[in-house]
C-alpha cells in the first residue's frame, strides 16, 4: 500500500529533478481533457469520439452494417482529421526531439488554436449542433487531438499516453500480485484511470446540464496552462527536457561543425 500511494504521490506531484519533471500531472490534466473533448463529441455530435479513434473503427463498422444513429461520414472523418493531426504532431517531435519542454508547449499551443475554434463553433451554435456545425466540430477536435496523442508518444512517459487506457487497465491487472506480478506502476495507472474518467463524468453533467461548450472550454484552460508550465519551466534546460533525463548542453559548449 505504501508503494502504491507513493507512485501516485510521484505522479501528482513529481520531483522536479526527477527525470519527467512536471510532465506527468501535464500529461494527467491531457488525459482529464480526452474525457471532457470526447464526451462532448460523444454526445453532441452523434455516436463520435475525436479522442479515442478506435472506438470510432467499430464504429464505422456499425455504420457500414446500416445500425441506426452511426454515421459513416462523421466517423471516417473524425479518423481522417485525427490522423492529419497526429501527422502535424509527430512533425513537432521530430522538430523538438532534443527538448520535451519545447515539444509540449508548441504542440498545446497548436492544440489551443483549434480547442479555441471549437469553443467558438460549439457557443455561436448554441444549442443542439446542427447538420452545419457538425462536420467543422468534429474536423477541429480530431485535429486537436491527434496532436496531443502524437505529443504524448513523443514526450514518452510510461502509462501516460492520455488516451489509450485498454494496455493501462491490462497492465494493472497483468502485473499485480493476483497475477504473480508485482503490481508496478500500479497507483500510476489507476491515476491515469480516474483521470480520464473524471473528465467524461465532468464533460457529460457540463453537456446534459449547462452550455454544450463548458467542457471545450475547460479543455481549453488545462492545455493552455500546460503549454505556459512547459514553456516556462522548460526554458533553462533542465534534466527532464531530454527522455534520457541528461540536461541539454549549452550552446557554448556545443561542437562547431
Amino acid at each position: 500500500m505504501t508503494t502504491f500511494l507513493a507512485d501516485i504521490r510521484s505522479t501528482l506531484v513529481p520531483d522536479p529533478e526527477g527525470r519527467h519533471g512536471p510532465l506527468p500531472p501535464i500529461l494527467l490534466s491531457m488525459t482529464v481533457v480526452t474525457g471532457l473533448v470526447d464526451a462532448f463529441s460523444y454526445l453532441t455530435l452523434g455516436h463520435v469520439f475525436v479522442a479515442n479513434v478506435t472506438g470510432n473503427i467499430v464504429f464505422l463498422g456499425f455504420a457500414l452494417a446500416g445500425a441506426p444513429g452511426f454515421s459513416v461520414g462523421a466517423s471516417a472523418t473524425a479518423v481522417v482529421a485525427f490522423a492529419a493531426g497526429a501527422l502535424a504532431g509527430g512533425r513537432l517531435g521530430a522538430r523538438h526531439s532534443d527538448h520535451r519542454g519545447r515539444l509540449h508547449s508548441s504542440a498545446a499551443a497548436i492544440q489551443a488554436v483549434f480547442l479555441a475554434a471549437a469553443v467558438i463553433l460549439a457557443g455561436v451554435c448554441g444549442g443542439p449542433v446542427t447538420s452545419g456545425f457538425r462536420y467543422p466540430l468534429i474536423i477541429v477536435l480530431a485535429i486537436c487531438m491527434g496532436i496531443q496523442n502524437a505529443a504524448a508518444r513523443n514526450l514518452a512517459v510510461p502509462d501516460l499516453t492520455t488516451t489509450v487506457l485498454t494496455l493501462t487497465i491490462t497492465g494493472i491487472a497483468a502485473d499485480s500480485a493476483l497475477a504473480g506480478g508485482t503490481g508496478s506502476k500500479s497507483g500510476r495507472r489507476l491515476t491515469a484511470v480516474a483521470a480520464m474518467l473524471a473528465g467524461a463524468l465532468a464533460g457529460a453533467e457540463l453537456v446534459l446540464h449547462t452550455r454544450i461548450y463548458y467542457p471545450l472550454l475547460i479543455a481549453l484552460a488545462a492545455i493552455v496552462a500546460g503549454a505556459i508550465m512547459t514553456y516556462r519551466l522548460g526554458k533553462p534546460g533542465p534534466a527532464w527536457v531530454r527522455a534520457s533525463g541528461q540536461a541539454p548542453s549549452s550552446p557554448t559548449t556545443r561542437p562547431r561543425n
